[in-house]
C-alpha cells in the first residue's frame, strides 16, 4: 500500500472513532432500535402523554393539574429535556428509586427503616451501582453508614417455621438479581434445559454464602463465620463427591487463604459475641471486589433499568441470560453495558439517556397496520405499564387533591362502623395491587382482588367524600366545561376532547340536586379506568 495512504488512514481512523464515541448515547440507542425494527415506528407521544409518563417514572406520581397546564402551555423546544433534568434532580427522585429498587431487590418480603434510608441516601447521592452492590454483598455490620445494606441478606436468612436457613434461596436470588441468571435448577445437577448453567455455578456461588449467620441486632446485621475449606457437593444423577471454592459464575474460584491457628481472626474484644472475632479471610469481601468483573454484571443491571423505563427487557425473562436466549437487540445491550461501566455505573446518567430517547418518548399508540404483538421485541411504541401499588396510591391522592400527610396511610386506632380497626391505605393498596411476597413484579396480571378493591374500597370512597377533596371543590363550580377540564387535568393529566366534555356535562346535568355526588361518581370512574391505572 502507498505509504501516503497508510499515513492518511492512521490519521483519519482515530478521528472517525472519536466522532462515533461523541454521539450521545440516546441517539445511538434510537439508531439501533429503529434499524432493528424494519417497519414503521410510532410517532412521539404528545406533551401530555410524555409529561405524565416521565413524572411517574422519576417522581413516582402523576403531575398536578397546575404542573400539567404549565408544561402544555410552554412553547420551548427544549422543555422535555428540561423536565427530565428537573425531575432527576428533584425532591422525589431518591424516594421514588428507593421504592422501585426496594420492590425489585426484596420482592415484597417486608421492609426495614434502616434499609430504606440506605437506599434513599444512595440514590440521593447518586451512588454508583457497583458500589451499592459491593455494600450489599459485603454487609459489614461495622460499617455504620451502610448497615442498612445487610437487609438483602438478613431478611433472606430468617427462618420460617421449622425450615432450615434457606441458603439455596439466597443463592438463587443473588444470581437472578445481580447476574441475571436463575440457577435454581442447577442446584442438584447440571441444568437440564440451559446448557450454559452448570451445577458448579450454583454450588460455587452458594459456597460464598454458606457461612453467613444472622445476628439479632437493632439493625439488619449478618456475620461471616470462618471458611476453612472448599464446599462439597454431588450430582443426584452421579453421586460422586466434588469440591468447589467460593466462585462467581464466569469467574475463577476465589483462592482460599490459610492462616496460623492463632491468627485466624481479627480480634474484637469490644464485641459481645460467641465467636473470637472477625475471620481474616472473607469470601464475601472477595465477591464484592470481583463482582463487577462478572460477564453479566453490567448487562444485567442495564437490562433491568431498560425494563423499568420501557416496560420490557432487552433480555426476557430478566433472569435468563444465556446463549440460547439472546437479547432482542444484542448490539444495543452490549453498548449499554459498556457505556454504563465506562461512566462508572452512574445510574442517573443512564436513566437520563434512556429518557431522552425517542424510543422512550414514543406514543403507546401503534402505527396503523402493526399488530400489538409485533411491538413486544421491537419497541415500536411505548409499552403500557401497570402502576405499582406505591405509584397508584400516590397518584390517587394527587388526583383528588388530598395531601399524603392528611390521608390515613398507616394503620390507625379508630374503628369503622363494624368495630374493626381501620387499615391504612398503604396496606390496602399493597394487598390489592402488589405481587405476593417473593414474587418478582415483572408482569401485570389482573386479579379479582384488585378489581373488587377498585369497585368497593371504603377508604378510597371516604377520600372522595372529603370536604377538602377535588369533588367538593368542583361542586362549587357552575360551569360544567370547567369541571370537565379540571377533572381531566387532575386525574388523566391531559385536557379533555370535546366529546368527553359533552359526556361529563350531560351526566352532571342529569343530577341537578346531587351535584357533589355526581362529581364523586365521575371521579371514581376515572380513577378506576385503564387510562389512570397504567403508565402509557
Amino acid at each position: 500500500m502507498n505509504p501516503t495512504i497508510v499515513l492518511l488512514l492512521l490519521l483519519v481512523i482515530p478521528l472517525v472513532g472519536r466522532a462515533a464515541s461523541e454521539v450521545p448515547l440516546h441517539q445511538q440507542i434510537d439508531h439501533l432500535v429503529e434499524a432493528e425494527a424494519g417497519v414503521s415506528v410510532a410517532n412521539l407521544a404528545d406533551d401530555a402523554e410524555f409529561f405524565r409518563r416521565v413524572n411517574l417514572d422519576f417522581a413516582g406520581v402523576i403531575p398536578t393539574a397546575g404542573e400539567t397546564r404549565k408544561f402544555l402551555d410552554d412553547s420551548s423546544p427544549t422543555k422535555r429535556r428540561t423536565t427530565i433534568d428537573a425531575l432527576l434532580n428533584g425532591p422525589r427522585y431518591a424516594s421514588t428509586m428507593r421504592d422501585r429498587f426496594h420492590v425489585h431487590l426484596m420482592e415484597r418480603r417486608g421492609s426495614d427503616e434502616i434499609w430504606m434510608a440506605w437506599l434513599e441516601k444512595a440514590f440521593a447521592e447518586n451512588k454508583p451501582w457497583d458500589q451499592m452492590a459491593r455494600e450489599m454483598i459485603r454487609s459489614d455490620f461495622r460499617d455504620e453508614p451502610n448497615r442498612g445494606a445487610a437487609y438483602f441478606y438478613a431478611k433472606r436468612l430468617e427462618k420460617y417455621g421449622a425450615n432450615v436457613t434457606d441458603y439455596p434461596g439466597l443463592t438463587r436470588d443473588f444470581g437472578r438479581l445481580f447476574l441475571g441468571m436463575d440457577l435454581q435448577c442447577a442446584e442438584c445437577h447440571k441444568h437440564l434445559l440451559i446448557d450454559d448453567y452448570d451445577q458448579v455455578d450454583f454450588q460455587g456461588l452458594m459456597a460464598g454464602f454458606s457461612k453467613l449467620k444472622l445476628l439479632r441486632e437493632e439493625y439488619p446485621a449478618v456475620e461471616e463465620q470462618l471458611t476453612t475449606g472448599k464446599h462439597e457437593y454431588s450430582s443426584v444423577f452421579v453421586g460422586k463427591p466434588r469440591m468447589v471454592g467460593p466462585k462467581i459464575p464466569g469467574l475463577p474460584e476465589v483462592e482460599l487463604v490459610s492462616f496460623e491457628k492463632d491468627d485466624l481472626y481479627i480480634q474484637t474484644p469490644d464485641r459481645k459475641t460467641k465467636t473470637p472475632g472477625i475471620p481474616r479471610f472473607s469470601p464475601l469481601q472477595q465477591f464484592a471486589q470481583l463482582l463487577p468483573e462478572a460477564p453479566t454484571f453490567s448487562a444485567n443491571i442495564v437490562n433491568r433499568m431498560w425494563f423499568l423505563m420501557m416496560g420490557r427487557g432487552l433480555v426476557e425473562p430478566l433472569d435468563q441470560f444465556h446463549s440460547e436466549n439472546p437479547a432482542s437487540h444484542p448490539e444495543l445491550l452490549n453498548l449499554l453495558a459498556a457505556e454504563f461501566a465506562r461512566q462508572n455505573f452512574d445510574m442517573k446518567w443512564l436513566f437520563r439517556e434512556l429518557a431522552l430517547t425517542k424510543t422512550y418518548q414514543r406514543t403507546s399508540r401503534l402505527p396503523g397496520g402493526i399488530e400489538r404483538g409485533a411491538n413486544d421485541r421491537h419497541f415500536l411504541s411505548a409499552t403500557e405499564r401497570r402502576l405499582s401499588a406505591e405509584q397508584l396510591l400516590a397518584s390517587t391522592l394527587q388526583a383528588v387533591n388530598v395531601q399524603p400527610e392528611d390521608a390515613p396511610l398507616e394503620n390507625s386506632s379508630p374503628e369503622d362502623e363494624s368495630g374493626d380497626e381501620i387499615i391504612g391505605l398503604n396496606e390496602r393498596f399493597n394487598a390489592a395491587f402488589a405481587a405476593e411476597a417473593r414474587e418478582p413484579e415483572y408482569e401485570f396480571a389482573p386479579s379479582l382482588k384488585s378489581a373488587l378493591f377498585t369497585m368497593n374500597d371504603d377508604e378510597v370512597a371516604r377520600l372522595l367524600q372529603r370536604d377538602d377533596a377535588l369533588p367538593a371543590q368542583l361542586a362549587r363550580e357552575t360551569d360544567n366545561v370547567r369541571i370537565a377540564e379540571s377533572l381531566f387535568l387532575n386525574v388523566f393529566s391531559r385536557r379533555p376532547e370535546k366529546e368527553e366534555i359533552d359526556d361529563v356535562a350531560a351526566f352532571l346535568t342529569g343530577f341537578p340536586g346531587e351535584r357533589k355526588q355526581a362529581i364523586v361518581d365521575v371521579t371514581w370512574a376515572m380513577l378506576t379506568s385503564t387510562e389512570f391505572v397504567v403508565n402509557h
